[in-house]
């Protein structure tokens, strides 16, 4: 699965990507720099997900970080950013990510795709 993030992660001032479900369960997380607080402890991304609605791209902008928000058949993608990321390029990034992501959702099923490595 890191194959298919390594192009997005490997961008320079890319910090992580998360993959949150309509359902606001963190399906998965892969970070260069890993966040002051860990995603997994995050009670509000149902909030989020409900927040959001039917949008099908955001990118927010914060004091010392961005966010970039990217809808798709199995949730959202978040790609967490530094000020200097390139946006265009993620978008054309997220572009090829997001139909293979989803093809290997469909060949091997959600819960098999994103089960967590021990």
């Amino acid at each position: 699965m890191d194959e298919v993030f390594s192009d997005i992660l490997e961008m320079d001032d890319v910090e992580g990507v998360m993959l949150v479900s309509f359902e606001g369960e963190l399906l998965l997380k892969k970070f260069v720099v890993f966040p002051e607080q860990d995603p997994d402890g995050f009670a509000f991304w149902p909030e989020l997900v409900k927040a959001l609605g039917d949008v099908r791209e955001a990118d927010l902008v914060y004091e010392n970080k961005r966010l970039y928000i990217r809808r798709n058949k199995l949730g959202y993608l978040l790609v967490l950013l530094g000020h200097f990321a390139q946006v265009a390029k993620l978008r054309l990034n997220c572009d090829v990510l997001v139909p293979a992501l989803e093809k290997k959702a469909e060949s091997k099923g959600k819960r098999r795709l994103f089960q967590r490595r021990r």
